[in-house]
């Protein structure tokens, strides 16, 4: 391994578990707005909504959608999905999606803990992809922002993730060089696409053993595992 000097890492997802806290929230809305009067369940309420949302962020990464189609459409998506109307669609439900949700602070395991023992040894620095105003609530709730010199936004910056104008953004921020730098992410087209595009080295945070072809330089399944790797 590399004596590296920064490391770089996603947000969503790769430290603050996204799954956990959207579950928990959906389940709050899904009490809150008495969604059970249409007729669904919700397990299968979390889960189209998950489902809508991811395939919707990866057309906003890729550029298909924005900011504000993804949160005017998701619920309505998720409703139509799952045989309802779009109007039927509470007024609200998106605005408390967006109040709640970032402002539940579960972490995937062992984040505090290879956080504070990776933070001895190197600069640590944040690049989302995530929504500005959302992100600082998740950092700040979650008790993470100690760690971390720097958080990239690309809605700041005005480059996303894949597109290695990000990272190159980020590292001229701290006035380094690729070689000294890593990252860390979960997604294999923004994280580690994006890091190989910026000539950077990259672990692969593959949690659910997600099955694939893609060339990575190293693959974990246990953020633990960095202690051993870093």
């Amino acid at each position: 391994m590399k004596d590296y000097t920064h490391i770089f890492f996603d947000l969503d997802h790769t430290l603050w578990d996204f799954e956990k806290n959207c579950s928990e929230t959906l389940s709050d809305l899904f009490r809150e707005f008495q969604l059970s009067k249409f007729g669904i369940v919700q397990d299968d309420f979390i889960r189209t909504y998950k489902s809508v949302n991811y395939q919707m962020w990866d057309d906003y990464n890729r550029g298909r959608l924005n900011k504000e189609q993804i949160r005017s459409l998701r619920f309505p998506f998720t409703f139509e999905q799952m045989g309802l109307k779009r109007e039927d669609v509470p007024a609200n439900l998106n605005e408390e999606f967006l109040r709640i949700c970032p402002a539940k602070g579960h972490v995937v395991p062992f984040a505090h803990e290879v956080l504070d023992y990776l933070s001895k040894r190197y600069f640590l620095h944040i690049i989302t992809n995530g929504f500005k105003e959302t992100q600082h609530i998740k950092i700040s709730t979650s008790d993470i922002g100690k760690y971390f010199q720097e958080v990239i936004h690309s809605e700041i910056c005005g480059w996303k993730k894949p597109d290695k104008a990000i990272f190159e953004y980020a590292i001229g921020k701290i006035n380094s060089s690729c070689e000294e730098c890593i990252m860390i992410g979960d997604d294999l087209f923004t994280d580690i696409l994006g890091a190989r595009n910026a000539g950077m080295d990259h672990v692969f945070f593959n949690r659910y053993h997600q099955q694939h072809n893609q060339p990575v330089m190293h693959e974990i399944n246990c953020l633990r595992d960095l202690k051993n790797l870093l």
